[in-house]
């Protein structure tokens, strides 16, 4: 059947892909919908068409599943910062532990059976970083709030319900004072202009928030006021930073911190520890969950005192604390110069005498710590960014082979590609997926590997 945009059908959703989307069949061929749920029959346009798929929009639901609820976003279609938000919330766990499923099906010679997704009890405001984009609306008026799916367009703030309620109105406060002050919005075409984000952090435990001020430039007009201001409405605020990002790109923080306002960085507790969080450390954005992976993760490698773990792409630290508790010693390593100042602090000031931290590229640090130190792990946990695991430490962990791999991932297909170059020399015994962005696509994965005997 010759598929052409803006045709009219009306299909039955057969699956959803990992994405969220709907798919369907014509003739054999597969069109994606945004929105639709499987089990559907649904009236659509057809939107765009490539060689070996379409894209359709829903006209009409003619036959609505069960799972389907209402939206309770203003800003839903037009932001993609959650987009599962017109399925139940228990339905959402099934299809991420499906979409794992899959993947595991179609790579894996293990076809073993993915657990089931660890849920959140209340998932809502669960976000402790909120990362608000400064822009100017139609009338030259600034606005503050969240891009438009898949472009730089700023959609005014509406209340959101991932988002942390105090970080929506500090920066509802901070664009009344750029307004009051007539600031000059950074325009990303020109590259002119002042303010670019704000983004804020929150500890969820200790309420501590930071304030960090996203600027194309050093100085602020009214500084000291916005200081006295913000401090004096919102007192949780422990610290305010400006950052210092003057490149035309789209990346959000800068390298330049600058403290105006307390010590630079916030604490919160995670599990029975205080971490300290800067601007640029990584910390993870949904800490009621992080803690439900990262005891999962301990659980799994039950690790002893005569254990030695590397723990690769280790952040502020927060797992090797975790693992340090049962181990004789561990060993971080982290690519970003500030988090492993964070860690080492993290570790002195919770007491842990036996992990060590070491700054530089995991490949590099690793292949120097088995190949140059002759220093051996039995447990080996990696964290790694959405790429997954280069091929040279995939290969450098096989040299040494620990008796076991804990991987936590937040890529699933990046996770699948990587575990089936384990899959000769390790047994991978589960894969439970966790949910740590509820009513998004995202899905975080542990998974423990045992080597053969």
């Amino acid at each position: 059947m010759n598929i052409q945009k803006n045709q009219e059908y009306i299909v039955d959703i057969v699956d959803n892909g990992y994405e969220g989307e709907g798919i369907a069949k014509i003739d054999n061929f597969t069109i994606f919908i945004p929105g639709a749920i499987k089990g559907e029959k649904v009236k659509i346009i057809i939107v765009k068409v490539l060689t070996s798929h379409a894209f359709g929009k829903i006209l009409e639901i003619i036959n609505k599943s069960e799972t389907r609820q209402e939206v309770d976003c203003f800003t839903y279609k037009r932001c993609g910062g959650c987009n599962l938000r017109h399925i139940k919330y228990e339905e959402t766990l099934k299809m991420k532990q499906n979409a794992v499923q899959s993947l595991v099906n179609k790579t894996l010679i293990n076809k073993l059976k993915v657990q089931e997704t660890v849920g959140m009890e209340n998932p809502f405001h669960y976000r402790n970083k909120a990362q608000y984009p400064v822009g100017i609306n139609k009338n030259g008026e600034p606005i503050i709030g969240v891009f438009a799916n898949r472009t730089h367009e700023v959609i005014p703030m509406e209340k959101c319900l991932i988002q942390n309620q105090q970080s929506e109105k500090i920066a509802k406060h901070i664009l009344q004072f750029i307004k009051e002050n007539k600031i000059i919005i950074y325009d990303e075409k020109t590259g002119k202009g002042l303010f670019r984000h704000v983004v804020i952090k929150v500890g969820i435990k200790t309420k501590q928030i930071m304030c960090i001020l996203v600027i194309n430039g050093k100085t602020i007009l009214q500084e000291q006021k916005l200081i006295q201001d913000l401090i004096t409405k919102f007192p949780e605020i422990k610290t305010i930073v400006k950052n210092i990002n003057i490149k035309n790109t789209n990346v959000i923080l800068g390298q330049e911190n600058i403290n105006i306002y307390g010590e630079g960085y916030i604490e919160d507790i995670l599990g029975e520890y205080t971490f300290k969080i800067s601007p640029l450390s990584f910390y993870q954005v949904n800490p009621v969950q992080a803690e439900k992976l990262y005891n999962l993760g301990v659980e799994m490698a039950q690790i002893s005192k005569k254990d030695t773990v590397f723990d690769l792409y280790c952040g502020i630290g927060t797992i090797s604390l975790f693992m340090a508790k049962y181990a004789k010693k561990v060993y971080g390593i982290e690519i970003v110069n500030e988090a492993v100042e964070m860690a080492k602090e993290n570790a002195k000031s919770n007491n842990i005498k036996n992990a060590e931290f070491y700054a530089g590229d995991v490949e590099i640090v690793l292949d120097e710590l088995i190949n140059k130190q002759g220093i051996k792990a039995d447990i080996v946990m990696f964290d790694p960014p959405r790429k997954g695991l280069d091929k040279n430490s995939i290969n450098n962990i096989l040299k040494i082979k620990p008796k076991k791999i804990v991987y936590i991932s937040c890529n699933p297909a990046t996770l699948i590609r990587d575990l089936a170059m384990f899959e000769d020399t390790y047994e991978i015994k589960n894969i439970v997926p966790v949910d740590m962005f509820p009513f998004t696509s995202h899905v975080e994965c542990v998974s423990l590997l045992s080597i053969k005997i």
